[in-house]
This record gives C-alpha cells, sequence and structure tokens, in this order.
C-alpha cells in the first residue's frame, strides 16, 4: 500500500470515528468525575499531595495502556500484560541481588517484557491463534514462571534509584512536581503519539485495525505489523514493571493480578475500540486518569473494594456500549 493509500483509509476511518464528542468526552468525564469528588469527599481529596498520588498511580496503569493502545488500535487484545509486570518486577529483584547495576537490572526486565511480546506476536501470527486465546495462555505461563523464579514468595532487593522513580517528591526538590516515573509517561505518550501521527508504521498500525484484508492486498506487511505492535506492547508493560517495583520495592510474583483489566478499561474508556483501526494516546492517558480518579475517590470516601469494582466495571460496560452505538449508527 502507498502511504497516500494508507493515508486515505487512516483519514477516511479517523473522519468517522472520531467526531468531537468522541475527542472530548472522556476529558469531560474525567472532570465531571473529579469535581463530583471533590464536592461530595473529603477535603484531602482535592489537596496537592493527593493530586501527586493519582499522578504516581496513573504511571504504572498509563505506561502498560500506551502499549495496548497499539494493540487495539491494530484490532488485538493482550490478556499477559499484568503477568508481564509481575515477571519483570521478580526479574529485576533477583538481578539486584546478585549486584547488577540498577540499569542494566532495569533493561533486563523490559528486556524480558519485549521477548513476552514477540512470543505472542509469533504465536498469533504464524500458528494463526487468535489473540485473546495466544495471551490467555501465555497470562498463565508467564504468571506460572514468575512463581517459579521465585518460588513461590517475594524477593528482597537492594535499595538503588529505582526506588525513587516512583517515590513522593521531597520537599527539597519540589521543582519536579511529579516523580521521574510520572515525567517518563508523559514524554512516553508524546513519542508514541507521534509515531501514530507522523510515522508510517503508524499509519499501518490504523489501516490493519481498520480492515485487515484491504490493508494486505494493498501491501501492508500485516504479520510483521503485529508483531511489532505486541513486541511495543509487553514492552511498556515491562516498563509499567520497572515502575511496579520501584513501588513495591521487592519482585512480587502475585503483584498486578487483574491489572491487565484497568490497562485495557482505559484504552477502551479513552476512546480505543475493539473493532480496530481506533484510538488515541491522549484519550488513553485520560482514561487511566479517570480509573485512577475513581479508586482514590472511592478510597478518600471510605467506600469499601466491592463499590469500586462495581464502579469500574459499569464505567467499562458503558465505554463498550457507547461504542458500539456509535459504530451502529456510523454503519
Amino acid at each position: 500500500m502507498t502511504d497516500t493509500a494508507i493515508d486515505a483509509v487512516q483519514a477516511k476511518v479517523h473522519f468517522k470515528s472520531m467526531p468531537w464528542l468522541t475527542r472530548l468526552g472522556p476529558i469531560i468525564g474525567l472532570l465531571a468525575i473529579y469535581l463530583l469528588f471533590a464536592l461530595i469527599g473529603p477535603e484531602s481529596f482535592s489537596s496537592t499531595a493527593n493530586l501527586e498520588t493519582i499522578a504516581r498511580h496513573t504511571a504504572i496503569v498509563g505506561i502498560a495502556a500506551l502499549g495496548m493502545t497499539l494493540v487495539i488500535i491494530a484490532g488485538g487484545i493482550d490478556l499477559s500484560v499484568g503477568s508481564i509486570i509481575a515477571l519483570v518486577t521478580v526479574v529485576i529483584a533477583a538481578l539486584l541481588q546478585t549486584g547488577m547495576n540498577p540499569l542494566l537490572a532495569a533493561l533486563a526486565g523490559v528486556a524480558t517484557g519485549a521477548l513476552c511480546g514477540l512470543l505472542n506476536g509469533v504465536l498469533i501470527t504464524r500458528v494463526k491463534v487468535v489473540p485473546f486465546i495466544v495471551t490467555l495462555g501465555t497470562l498463565l505461563v508467564l504468571r506460572g514462571a514468575a512463581k517459579g523464579l521465585a518460588h513461590e514468595q517475594k524477593i528482597d532487593a537492594p535499595l538503588t534509584w529505582l526506588n525513587d522513580l516512583l517515590a513522593a517528591v521531597p520537599r527539597d526538590q519540589a521543582w519536579q512536581l511529579v516523580p521521574p516515573g510520572v515525567w517518563i509517561l508523559l514524554v512516553l505518550s508524546l513519542l508514541i503519539a507521534g509515531v501514530l501521527r507522523y510515522l508510517r508504521i503508524g499509519r499501518h498500525i490504523f489501516a490493519v485495525g481498520s480492515n485487515e484484508q484491504t490493508a494486505r492486498l494493498c501491501g501492508v506487511a500485516v504479520e510483521k505489523v503485529k508483531i511489532i505492535v505486541y513486541t511495543l506492547s509487553a514492552s511498556m508493560a515491562g516498563l509499567a514493571g520497572v515502575m511496579q517495583f520501584s513501588r513495591l520495592t521487592v519482585g512480587d510474583p502475585t503483584v498486578a493480578v487483574g491489572l491487565e483489566l484497568d490497562v485495557i478499561a482505559a484504552v477502551v474508556i479513552g476512546g480505543g475500540s475493539f473493532s480496530g483501526g481506533e484510538g488515541s494516546i491522549l484519550g488513553t492517558i485520560v482514561g487511566a486518569l479517570i480509573m485512577t480518579v475513581i479508586r482514590s475517590g472511592c478510597s478518600q470516601m471510605g467506600l469499601p473494594n466491592w463499590v469500586q469494582e462495581i464502579v469500574t466495571g459499569s464505567i467499562i460496560v458503558l465505554a463498550v456500549a457507547l461504542d458500539r452505538l456509535r459504530h451502529r449508527r456510523a454503519g
């Protein structure tokens, strides 16, 4: 497919699927939810300290959701994200115990995630198994690998600068505003948004998700695109694992159970469609913030976890229902 043809396909999909309400809806929803909790919740909810806490908690889901955005735009799904995060925390802790340099340990963790994504991509494209089944299987395989590597217990690790990535900002460093991990999320968001908007691979991802057969007939290397997408997604999950390790300071094979649902929800709430061909980085970040604000508001009000789960699940169902209704009207 020539770049001109791909641009035409992407522009058509973008025009049909991104009306003003779709673009602004998540932002309006975020403001409405925040104002609601600010009005009915305790004063501490609107405090600067709580805003920083919300930003810190958003970093893990947000970074993983950046990769999931690519997968969903390409028409796929990845259920193994939570297991990858757990595995990466174990890998980093185990390597730090051996005395490895923290930067190398973190890079090894991200590389571990990338290998997991490469495995997912190869199984999906070569074995021709649907992404839901492949990633459901690797969810269990990778979780089991994490538990086996850690001997089914947490791995303590020496304190390093990795532990400061999502730590509260010290008063004498207030100029940072937020921890380094949040800045990493923002920088990655700009980079991936630029890739989707300006680079050929970004146009190919949209083309594959909007109409895989047409993209294939027009010369797009569909299998290659899918492998790249799943590898990048798992790499982002690996980096999210680094952030999770920063919060925990240990390698925990049982952490992030069900986190993949929060990640997927962030993308869908932000305007991503399970039909493929739709999604935006801004929407995903806003979706991740919505999830975190809801959890923070419920916790501040002393509501039990089951209420948070009901509210979160209801929002996910509503977001998907609105997406299907929009597609019916467009059709």
